[in-house]
């Protein structure tokens, strides 16, 4: 089943296609090997493992990754109930029953859009900066603070705005559904 509203089947090809294809793959390239590539003074294998992990408590492509799956899942669950119910598209606006459903499956996804907005900023910032200062104090070191090399950070601060951007295109695309199905509701029914 398609989504009931041309702006929902943009989402859907701008969310399904770009957004994986630009983190599938140029995500790959940009933060693939991250962890190897991170190295600390003095460069020792320990120090720059505990580093890293305190650097990225959790991966940007895994956090992107668990976006686009819970993202997809208010979605996912509308259109497997339509199908359960055989409800077409025109059902949906036809039917306001369907058509608030349909609209808490759009308000979820942009809950959740927010929520992820929320925690790239908390984890990741909007600036990868070249240096980063670890805190190793917990290893027992005689020294306290290190300097650690984070590679290629001019790369990561432009995909970590492109990921912004997806993501408010997304929430943007969202409202415009939300106004698209309200609107043709509201015709409708002033057609009957």
């Amino acid at each position: 089943m398609k989504p009931p509203t041309v702006i929902g089947q943009f989402h859907t090809l701008f969310f399904g296609s770009v957004r994986m294809f630009f983190l599938g793959v140029l995500g790959f390239a940009v933060y693939g090997n991250e962890a190897l590539h991170f190295s600390c003074d003095p460069d020792k294998r320990e120090i720059n493992l505990f580093c890293y992990n305190q650097f990225r408590p959790i991966t940007p492509q895994v956090f992107w990754a668990l976006q686009l799956v819970i993202v997809l899942v208010p979605g996912a669950i509308f259109h497997l109930y339509a199908a359960c119910k055989r409800i077409n598209q025109e059902c949906i606006l036809q039917k306001p029953i369907y058509t608030v459903i349909y609209i808490l499956s759009v308000l979820l996804r942009i809950s959740l859009e927010v929520v992820a907005f929320w925690l790239q900023i908390h984890l990741f910032g909007f600036q990868v900066k070249p240096l980063y200062l670890c805190d190793v104090v917990s290893l027992g070191k005689k020294f306290t603070i290190i300097k650690c090399m984070v590679p290629e950070h001019f790369e990561k601060t432009i995909f970590l705005i492109a990921m912004y951007t997806f993501t408010v295109i997304t929430i943007v695309l969202c409202v415009a559904e939300i106004f698209e199905i309200t609107l043709r509701r509201y015709c409708f029914l002033i057609r009957q």
